[in-house]
């Protein structure tokens, strides 16, 4: 399980490392391309939605608790990517599954 900080550990949310991995690449290409956007997600402890206004101005942190890197699903990143630009901002979508290696 890692953790999403924005600004302070005030600002924060479990999020299991695979999924937080994906987050970090879609994140940091939007910001990169100085795009603000809104990131909501359901907080683990079951207390309901946190909505973050990410912008480029603002100090964040992924931090991993595990030590290795997962395998990335480029479909995943591109769902996610979608959702970050779409009207409702990004939301954490389910993962779809990887096509085969015949299929890729």
């Amino acid at each position: 399980m890692g953790r999403f900080i924005y600004d302070t550990m005030a600002n924060s949310v479990d999020i299991d490392d695979r999924t937080l991995a994906h987050l970090r690449i879609v994140v940091m290409n939007k910001l990169r391309r100085s795009e603000a956007f809104m990131f909501d997600v359901e907080v683990g402890d079951g207390s309901g939605r946190r909505s973050f206004w990410i912008h480029p101005s603002v100090p964040l942190q992924f931090h991993f608790f595990g030590s290795r890197n997962p395998r990335i699903n480029r479909l995943w990143i591109e769902e996610l990517m979608q959702s970050a630009s779409g009207p409702n901002g990004l939301s954490i979508v389910p993962e779809p599954d990887e096509p085969s290696g015949e299929e890729a």
